[in-house]
């Protein structure tokens, strides 16, 4: 699309066309996407939420009872996830097209040939769509749609390599293109879409029983994506950085991370050997940004959800992102002894605590010719979503990243809490970094997948940019590491070729309980360097511990 003369949003929509047919089990054409757009004639910023939303028929209960009505009610079978009340109101095409009226150059229709031929013709089963297969197999096999497309005939899963076709799929993508998002919320994707998603048992032999979602077409009619003013902030007085608002806690959460380390001389504590996959972090490093992340993890678990519904507390992001109150939780950090669980910060809120772990997504990042840049995250929530297929594509289970319940263990009401119409809270963290104290000299743009750590892998990959002076592969690269309000400490310890045995003891002397599991991320980052004779160059970084590729043409 870009050797095309296209946009980054008009290379931004094919990919995502691709990546619901060969990534399905991390996003769908039918999910949630955020979406931060930097264009560079006007110099401004755009977040773009194509979140999904909840049916109007939902209440508070919606998770938890299947007569909503009935405090004794069972609750939805065969589970909330794999019920049909886990399917959201599907965003992410009408988010795309909104961007694409405003930023694209080429023709909607011009933008989805790629994945058609790949429908039609087939693609190599890569490794993580073949795992999640097969640990899925008893959930996708009471959808007649999902066992058609990711198993053969006799009954076995596709594996790595084997070629597979999606027919459906391309006969809906090319109704798209022809027809626009529309053809998603009206029509007839609209109306297998809520058959599907109305479906009361299984596909199976034994007819599973299945709870349906209370979703209709007027709900899909009704959708509307949504233009945000981004979170901005400087850091360290050099850079300005602009992330994602709520619906997102993914935004605040960084935003409140980097401006607490602010306070810190975090420059100092840099990874040794940074030019092995960004070296191995030092103890202290890892102290102070995983304490910070606590901090701003037990603020966004009381506070944040969608502020169309719930605002935010005092004057909303200004008093959260406040550099005096930053300050002041700094303060907190004993730098020789971990915190372990944070208190949220005093707004004279009675908020109940909601700590619901979201999952799933995935992650790209483009700049185009013309200066433009777009940080992506979508998703389509667990592995695989709510296993309901239909016309090619599946449901999400998005709706799971509510709180199930409505009130927390105090009886304080839960921002997060199911509410007809409302988006669920996400962590999903897209993010635009410029030179200076205002958008214009762009620098850096970074996301990364990974549910409730996604915080952690966006902050990771931000200070080892900007205090720690990695290269965009180094800084994607380094090691996992960070913490959300509780007393473990992540640090991923599957590079097997760095000696993690230093940090880990250290930190643990330090009181930190660790969590040393390989973390699912898939950072995507690019960066804008000068190189000769003033000539500007991108650079990019994937993520080893996921599929992806940097694709590009050199300098400019």
């Amino acid at each position: 699309m870009l050797k095309a003369g296209g946009s980054a949003v008009d290379a931004a929509i094919a990919v995502q066309a691709v990546l619901g047919l060969v990534e399905p089990q991390s996003s769908t054409i039918a999910g949630s996407a955020f979406m931060m757009y930097y264009d560079a004639q006007t110099q401004k910023v755009t977040a773009y939420d194509g979140r999904e939303t909840a049916p109007a028929a939902a209440n508070e209960y919606y998770l938890v009872r299947q007569n909503l009505e009935d405090p004794n009610s069972l609750a939805p079978v065969p589970s909330a996830r794999r019920s049909g009340r886990s399917i959201g109101v599907p965003g992410v095409m009408r988010m795309l097209e909104m961007a694409h009226n405003e930023h694209g150059k080429l023709r909607w229709n011009q933008l989805f040939d790629n994945s058609v031929q790949l429908a039609e013709g087939g693609f190599k089963v890569p490794g993580r769509l073949a795992a999640a297969i097969q640990s899925n197999a008893a959930s996708l096999a009471l959808d007649a749609n999902a066992v058609k497309t990711y198993f053969h005939a006799d009954g076995s899963p596709y594996q790595v390599g084997e070629t597979m076709t999606n027919q459906d799929y391309a006969r809906t993508i090319r109704t798209i293109a022809a027809n626009g998002a529309q053809a998603m919320y009206s029509g007839t994707i609209a109306q297998a879409i809520i058959a599907k998603a109305q479906q009361d048992k299984g596909d199976d032999a034994a007819n599973t029983p299945i709870t349906p979602s209370l979703m209709t077409l007027n709900d899909l009619a009704n959708y509307q994506a949504k233009k945000r003013d981004a979170i901005c902030f400087t850091y360290r007085s050099q850079y300005h950085v602009c992330t994602m608002p709520p619906p997102s806690s993914g935004g605040i959460a960084v935003a409140q991370t980097l401006g607490i380390l602010e306070n810190f001389d975090l420059a100092s504590y840099g990874p040794t050997q940074p030019e092995t996959e960004g070296g191995v972090p030092t103890v202290m490093g890892v102290h102070l940004v995983s304490e910070a992340e606590r901090l701003a993890y037990a603020d966004r678990d009381k506070y944040v959800a969608d502020t169309d519904f719930v605002p935010l507390p005092a004057q909303g992001v200004s008093s959260m992102l406040n550099k005096n109150y930053l300050k002041q939780r700094a303060g907190l950090i004993n730098p020789d002894q971990s915190m372990k669980v944070a208190t949220a910060g005093d707004f004279s809120v009675n908020a109940g605590i909601d700590n619901t772990v979201e999952h799933g997504t995935t992650q790209f990042t483009i700049a185009d010719a013309y200066g433009n840049v777009v940080s992506m995250t979508s998703t389509v929530e667990s592995s695989m979503g709510s296993f309901h297929m239909v016309d090619g594509f599946l449901l999400t289970n998005q709706l799971t990243d509510f709180s199930a319940q409505p009130v927390d263990s105090t009886g304080n009401l839960v921002a997060n809490r199911v509410q007809a119409n409302k988006r669920p809270r996400s962590t999903m963290a897209p993010t635009l970094v410029f030179k200076g104290t205002a958008p214009g000299d762009f620098y850096m743009a970074t996301g990364s997948p990974g549910g409730g750590t996604i915080i952690q892998y966006v902050v990771k990959t931000l200070v080892g940019a900007l205090d720690w002076n990695l290269d965009a592969q180094q800084a994607t690269s380094l090691v996992n590491f960070g913490a959300t309000n509780s007393a473990n400490t992540n640090v991923d310890s599957s590079n097997t070729s760095l000696d993690l045995t230093a940090l880990i003891d250290g930190l643990k002397a330090k009181g930190h309980g660790i969590n040393s599991s390989a973390q699912s991320s898939g950072v995507a980052t690019i960066m804008r360097i000068a190189i000769q004779n003033q000539q500007i160059k991108y650079v990019g970084g994937v993520d080893p511990r996921r599929e992806g590729i940097v694709l590009g043409n050199g300098a400019l």
